[in-house]
């Protein structure tokens, strides 16, 4: 198994009720779809996310599982979740991996593709 047999799919959505534009505080939601497609079994692991501000500032974020969980899933299965991010600027990026585990024990990275942190109303 390799990292492109972990499929992986983002959608994002800022969140207007929480978020403090004169405060500097931007909050997104982003809904992230795993899915396993490969003929054996993975479980996650941990993750590592990489947030990028308009002013450059990076933040690294590491920990085990996602929203409390180490899915194990099965081929051709998709784990769906949802979780938030807190910036100090209007817009940003997002960016990382996922290190997965075969039943074998093989330790794999599953690069998660750069998105954007957008406003609706920044979107030309």
């Amino acid at each position: 198994m390799t990292p492109e047999h972990i499929e992986i799919s983002v959608e994002t959505n800022y969140i207007d009720q929480q978020s403090q534009p004169d405060a500097g505080r931007f909050v997104y939601a982003y809904t992230i779809t795993i899915r396993n497609c490969c003929d054996t079994p993975a479980q996650l692991i941990s993750r590592h996310w990489v947030i990028t501000d308009a002013n450059n500032a990076r933040h690294e974020v590491r920990g085990l599982g996602v929203v409390g969980e180490q899915p194990r899933l099965q081929p051709g299965e998709a784990f769906t979740y949802t979780s938030g991010v807190v910036i100090e600027t209007e817009t940003g990026t997002m960016e990382g991996s996922y290190q997965m585990r075969t039943d074998e024990d093989l330790l794999f990275d599953t690069p998660i593709p750069a998105f954007a942190l957008v406003p609706p109303h920044a979107v030309h």
